[in-house]
């Protein structure tokens, strides 16, 4: 099983009853379909959208950490891109920090190679001597 985190934004206008009832089923959705749930967080609460969606300015934001098996994804985006009352939603996969990193070995600073010095010849650029243009005629 693979953790993932769900953040969905419902209706501000929906009744809290009915607000309850939407949360208790997404999560339903979750564990009947062989998921586990860590955490439902609806702390977030009633917040001002960045731009208006459907043409609501206001949602409900509501964050679920869960395990899940690979399917359950796709299954529950199928679900709540369905649902009229949810008007925007995001589910990622966490990934899960490497604990046992080694650090690389050292490697020894580069040396640079000697250099044999050889005489450089100088050339000297000849000069170039600007002619002059003839002067036009005025007729």
């Amino acid at each position: 099983m693979n953790r993932y985190e769900m953040i969905y934004i419902i209706d501000a206008d929906l009744e809290e009853a009915a607000r309850k009832e939407l949360i208790e089923k997404v999560s339903a959705l979750i564990t009947n379909n062989g998921g586990e749930i860590e955490k439902v967080d609806e702390t977030w609460g009633k917040r001002r959208l960045a731009y208006a969606i459907d043409y609501k300015t206001e949602g409900w934001y509501v964050l679920v950490n869960f395990n899940a098996p690979v399917e359950l994804p796709r299954e529950l985006e199928r679900n709540l891109q369905i649902n009229e009352n949810v008007l925007r939603y995001l589910v990622i996969k966490l990934v899960e920090k490497r604990s046992s990193v080694k650090p690389r070995a050292e490697r020894p600073a580069p040396v640079a190679a000697p250099v044999d010095e050889a005489p450089v010849a100088e050339e000297a650029a000849p000069a170039v001597a600007a002619e002059e243009a003839p002067a036009a005629d005025a007729e």
